[in-house]
């Protein structure tokens, strides 16, 4: 994803103390990054997505017809909301250490509220926030970075792009000679 003005501010934190809204923060004074208020807010959007398809479990199994990019113009069937779910917890599961995935599941998956994370994995509510953020900060960025198909934005994963690139012209077709006919010449009758 190209990392610019216009893709940060419509998800950066109007109250931030990093970025001031703007989304972007300057490292070693030349290079400009996406905030951590950007990465959560990119959480928090593939968050909702994957919790709309848990609950639309009885519609999960339909198929959706894809177009692929490419000369013929294929076609292929797919199941997005469950290709989502599974992308969702499998990256997640992949990228956070145990501790983090953890707290993870009991809070995102399981849904678990900050008083029953906080008792059973025996933490005080300050650290517990302080985790909860550093998983949000750290799937955001990797759903949003994720190659060649990655999980944000939620259009290009669910719509699909469709390249129409410019077709080649054809070569023009050989010219065909038309055999040779006599014609018939037939006599005019006069008129009278």
């Amino acid at each position: 994803m190209q990392w610019n003005r216009s893709n940060v501010l419509g998800l950066a934190k109007v109250s931030c103390c990093t970025c001031h809204g703007y989304g972007l923060r300057v490292v070693h004074k030349k290079r400009e990054v996406p905030c951590h208020c950007v990465y959560r807010a990119i959480f928090r959007a593939c968050y909702n997505r994957f919790r709309d398809c848990v609950a639309n479990g009885a519609q999960t199994g339909t198929v959706s017809l894809e177009f692929c990019p490419g000369k013929e113009g294929r076609r292929t069937f797919s199941r997005k909301k469950e290709e989502y779910i599974a992308d969702f917890c499998l990256v997640s599961r992949r990228e956070l250490d145990e501790a983090d995935y953890r707290i993870f599941r009991f809070h995102f998956l399981l849904g678990a509220d900050w008083k029953l994370c906080c008792r059973r994995l025996q933490m005080d509510r300050g650290n517990f926030f302080h985790a909860v953020y550093r998983i949000e900060q750290k799937l955001g960025r990797i759903f949003a970075s994720l190659e060649p198909y990655s999980l944000y934005p939620l259009d290009q994963y669910f719509g699909g792009t469709i390249r129409n690139e410019r077709p080649h012209p054809l070569p023009p077709p050989p010219a065909i000679r038309a055999p040779l006919i006599p014609y018939l010449q037939l006599p005019l009758a006069e008129a009278a």
